[in-house]
């Protein structure tokens, strides 16, 4: 059944509600205005503060949003204007001010973040990004966890109405009703998006209105102005999503009193009646005359109340400039944490011994062993749990059949909802691990990337107060026929991001190790399957029930002494024939590094490798311009030069997409005859 919006019992009135309650949010609104009115001030001393949206005009809602929240059942995850929503969870005048001047003590991350995000993960409240309303999707995800794990509380997502006309905000709320998931979505409608009318947004003039076709959701509008109305609001808004257990869409009508930021001016497009209008509707005005015509506080209280505020934002400021600054060294801590440590298998080998298995039968058998070995472990994507099958390549079959639907399930075809919900979930508690295939192919993870971008940067950004532990699985690269969408391989452009890990097995028993190192690790790993290897014979061998492979751990699967060959993936089985033919034929001795992991690097194996043999071909899938071969080759260049006897030379695919026609699939990816000839090139250099 549709649920639209309904009436909202008047619990908060101003004849009612007791006084201290008042005297409290009456504290709040003014400690919050004084922090909001004196940030511009920082900026004109050259001291800090150099992004601030003021919130002014949104009052009424962002009290109501922060008295509602308990950090320990809630997640919240405010935006950039939310300074009274953080000032009314709990946040101090203190942490506000050390944020806006972006100290080292700043509990959302220590300044690594832009000014005027504020946030305390350690109450929950999330520290977010600055890409308007991409917090939807973290919000669903921890909702999902909530509800897994049959915990009483809500997540709530507050942002502005303009955010809406982001796609990822409709996958956030589409897919919340779908699940029915306890996430109240705030929209703090103020009518402008910077300098862009609501009109040209949206022809809804109540934009929440977009979603009043959505089964499972419950809409419900308030005046953002008036605390009242507001606190009715949210306080309902809360107690049906918990009992229901169903998302909420708050629309809170507000103004928008000053510019958007301070780098706008808001006189260049809207006219002084406007601004005249906005003024006379200020939200904490309205409140004090309210106070004082119910008879409810004397003028000498009101201003008792407003000095108290006034000396707490005068003591806050000289806590906060006193505070330190971060270091220049410290942008190198909480890049990416501490990978899970194998003992038994310190550099990833193992005796060969037993039957073989193909690669696909590896993967599937970890996957489902680490599922037995961490409860907490969930895994989601398109097409992956439906009967028989599991996923377009069946590689987590029989995974739903053991693990239930609560842990392994579908998800839209929507991979920025994969990913997000996937770094969401993993807010609830750091004992879960999600694995998520982030697209069927890994052309298709295009739409992933913002959530891909912000997910590699929430551990160093958050100074290591969170970790999203995900691995995400892309079945990568061509030698399949498939074309544009179905035949290439994206490591190059994912590699020029810090703060996340790249494995690229090219053998069975490497994607068993790498993907168990992976699922156990903290951390952001992408787990990249060559999939014209799922099923070959040449990629089969014996895997070890535990087997584990390190991160940053190459292997050298030929010595040799004439010439070092990087590689990777697909190409690895095409250097081990080229390199045993040249032997074979000609005595040439080559030496062939399977790299695993590209992200952390193994550049010791590599140097040590290029010193010995002083020639080096590079061969990889991806395309040579701009591929990961570039850097191997700068690293090369770099540290190793004296010890080179020839150009570093490279092999990968050309700076064209790949076609679909076999033809031309082969005249643009690597192939065995290429290698051999770049070999020949290099040893008779």
């Amino acid at each position: 059944m549709r649920i639209r919006e309904m009436e909202i019992p008047k619990r908060y009135h101003i004849k009612k509600t007791d006084k201290e309650t008042l005297s409290q949010w009456f504290y709040l609104m003014v400690l919050g205005r004084a922090l909001d009115d004196r940030a511009p001030n920082y900026l004109k001393q050259a001291i800090g503060w150099s992004y601030h949206a003021p919130y002014a005009g949104h009052d009424g809602i962002q009290l109501a949003i922060g008295r509602n929240f308990d950090r320990k059942t809630d997640h919240l995850f405010p935006y950039y204007r939310d300074l009274l929503t953080c000032i009314s969870a709990g946040m101090s005048a203190e942490e506000i001010i050390c944020n806006g001047i972006s100290k080292d003590n700043d509990v959302a991350g220590g300044g690594r973040h832009m000014s005027n995000h504020f946030a305390k993960p350690e109450w929950n409240i999330n520290n977010v990004s600055s890409c308007t309303g991409n917090h939807t999707l973290h919000a669903a995800g921890v909702a999902r966890a909530m509800k897994r794990y049959k915990h009483k509380g809500v997540a709530i997502s507050s942002h502005g109405e303009s955010s809406v006309s982001e796609g990822y905000v409709y996958e956030a709320i589409n897919g919340a009703s779908n699940e029915q998931l306890p996430v109240i979505f705030v929209f703090q409608d103020n009518g402008y998006g910077i300098s862009v009318p609501k009109a040209d947004q949206t022809a809804n003039r109540k934009v929440a209105n977009n979603f009043s076709g959505l089964k499972n959701l419950r809409i419900i509008h308030c005046n953002g102005k008036d605390v009242f109305d507001s606190m009715n609001a949210i306080t309902e808004a809360k107690e049906w999503s918990l009992k229901n257990q169903k998302p909420c869409i708050v629309q809170a009508n507000c103004v928008r009193i000053h510019s958007h930021s301070n780098s706008d001016r808001h006189e260049l497009y809207r006219d002084d009646m406007e601004l005249n209008y906005v003024s006379e509707y200020d939200p904490l005005a309205k409140y004090r005359r309210m106070l004082l015509r119910y008879n409810r506080f004397t003028e000498k209280e009101l201003q008792a109340i407003e000095e108290k505020a006034k000396q707490e934002v005068k003591e806050a400021h000289k806590k906060a400039m006193a505070a330190p600054d971060p270091t220049s060294n410290s942008i190198f801590d909480f890049v990416v944490p501490e990978p899970y440590n194998s003992v038994k298998y310190p550099d990833g080998t193992h005796k060969l011994d037993g039957p073989k298995k193909k690669m696909i039968e590896a993967i599937n058998e970890t996957l489902k062993d680490e599922f037995r070995h961490n409860p907490d472990t969930f895994i989601w994507g398109q097409d992956i749990a439906n009967k028989e099958k599991g996923g377009i390549f069946n590689v987590s079959k029989g995974m739903q059949q053991e693990f239930g639907i609560e842990r392994v399930f579908n998800a839209p075809i929507a991979e920025d909802f994969i990913m997000g919900t996937a770094n969401g979930m993993t807010r609830f508690n750091k004992k879960i691990r999600v694995v998520v295939e982030g697209a069927e192919f890994a052309d298709y993870f295009w739409p992933a990337m913002e959530q891909f971008v912000e997910t590699s940067h929430d551990y160093w950004r958050s100074k290591g107060q969170f970790s999203p532990n995900v691995t995400v699985r892309l079945a990568s690269g061509g030698y399949i026929g498939g074309g544009l969408y179905h035949s290439q391989t994206i490591e190059g452009a994912l590699s020029t991001f810090p703060g996340v890990r790249i494995v690229y097995p090219s053998f069975a028993d490497d994607a068993a190790g790498l993907l168990r190192t992976s699922m156990r690790s903290e951390g952001f790993t992408m787990f990249m399957e060559p999939k014209a290897l799922y099923n070959s014979p040449i990629a089969a061998t014996p895997v070890p029930d535990d087997f584990e492979v390190p991160f940053g751990k190459a292997r050298i699967r030929r010595e040799g002494m004439d010439l070092s060959v990087i590689t990777y993936g697909n190409t690895s089985h095409m250097c081990l024939q080229a390199a045993e033919k040249l032997s074979l034929e000609h005595g040439f001795d080559i030496e062939v590094i399977d790299l695993r992991s590209l992200v952390p690097l193994d550049k010791e194996t590599i140097l040590n490798s290029v010193k010995k043999t002083g020639k080096v071909l590079i061969v990889h899938e991806d395309k040579v311009f701009s591929g990961f071969g570039a850097e191997l080759s700068a690293i090369i260049t770099e540290e190793a030069f004296e010890y080179l006897d020839g150009p570093v030379r490279r092999i990968g695919s050309t700076f064209t997409p790949v076609g679909f026609n076999r033809i031309l699939e082969k005249a643009t990816l690597p192939s065995l005859e290429k290698i051999e000839e770049g070999m020949r090139k290099l040893l008779n250099y």
